[in-house]
């Protein structure tokens, strides 16, 4: 299938190779996550969003730019603070004295994959710059509307304890991304492991090899539209969704926007192990990664340490889950396991 920008898609079987060998070079230097890393990727190939939200030092800045390196995509980090404004997210015009006129400044939105790093430590309007550009796919300054070039990815870092001098991201806003993922501390084999990786490589910084290149990485979301959902799946996809909203704990439960992720998500896990087709254990995998940050529980949940995540996974075990195991007759001939 060729896309209407001329892009051409990828046969699953091949999406699951690159994928594969992608997750193998981000592991070279994020280790021992690779769950965490397969979510990133998934969210990536879906053409979304991913907010990582985890404690400092657990590796976020450091996985969004080792995939910006292995998906061979132009990067920019972009530190978010109190004295943070629009224009400095999205660019400016300024006056060009030899021309006598004013140019645009292009900001660092305007890349391939941004990293938005500590997302929650700058004002709500500085914030809401982002939002036309994650979900539009462009930008608009006095009057004039930019389009941004394809693949454009967010990667928005935030820190879930220290909330002096921060500004919790609006519901609105957590709405956009796809995806939340954790990495959580490493083993101590694993944060060996990092230690010996880094004398090894006898310097700080590392560097990856591009695996694929922005337009490939195109066919390989392109390929996304040619994995098939069947009607059971779609309708287990929106009662799951559907239950976020009616669980006594919650006070407003996941909207359509997350069905829409899930579906995504379950497309881009499959094409991730080479098939063409999404299976329920495909949904099961992403639905707690999707969802959980759309959900507002009740004030007094709270005061009982109940998390949006507790809620999914009670709703995934009391919402029954259609049969797998038989391949499907649209499945194509060529699938792996």
């Amino acid at each position: 299938m060729v896309t209407e920008s001329g892009v051409q898609a990828l046969p699953p079987y091949e999406v699951g190779r690159l994928a594969g060998a992608v997750l193998d070079s981000v592991g070279s230097v994020v280790v021992g996550k690779r769950d965490s890393l397969e979510l990133v990727l998934a969210g990536i190939l879906a053409g979304g969003h991913v907010l990582l939200e985890d404690l400092p030092g657990l590796g976020k800045t450091l996985t969004a730019r080792s995939f910006a390196q292995a998906l061979g995509l132009d990067f920019r980090r972009l530190q978010f603070t109190p004295d943070l404004l629009p224009a400095d997210v999205t660019g400016s015009f300024l006056y060009d004295q030899r021309k006598g006129d004013f140019a645009f400044r292009a900001g660092p939105v305007f890349t391939n994959m941004l990293l938005a790093d500590e997302i929650n430590r700058t004002p709500p309007k500085t914030q809401s710059a982002l939002l036309e550009a994650m979900q539009e796919k462009q930008v608009s300054v006095e009057g004039v509307t930019y389009r941004l070039d394809p693949p454009f990815h967010v990667l928005a870092t935030a820190n879930p304890i220290e909330y002096e001098g921060t500004y919790p991201l609006p519901e609105a806003q957590l709405d956009r991304f796809m995806l939340r993922v954790s990495f959580g501390y490493p083993t101590a084999e694993e944060e060996w492991e990092v230690l010996q990786r880094r004398m090894n490589r006898r310097q700080e910084e590392s560097f990856l090899t591009p695996v694929v290149d922005a337009r490939t990485l195109q066919s390989m979301q392109a390929a996304l539209e040619e994995v098939t959902v069947e009607d059971s799946i779609g309708r287990y996809i929106v009662s799951l969704t559907a239950a976020t909203r009616e669980h006594p704990s919650v006070l407003v439960g996941s909207s359509p926007r997350g069905s829409l992720a899930l579906l995504l998500l379950s497309r881009a896990r499959a094409a991730m192990a080479g098939r063409d087709f999404v299976v329920p254990e495909d949904v099961k995998d992403v639905a707690g990664n999707a969802l959980a940050h759309r959900i507002t529980l009740r004030p007094e949940m709270w005061l009982r340490r109940v998390d949006p995540s507790f809620v999914v996974d009670e709703v995934l075990q009391a919402t029954p889950a259609p049969a797998s195991g038989a391949l499907p007759t649209y499945a194509s001939g060529h699938t792996t396991a």
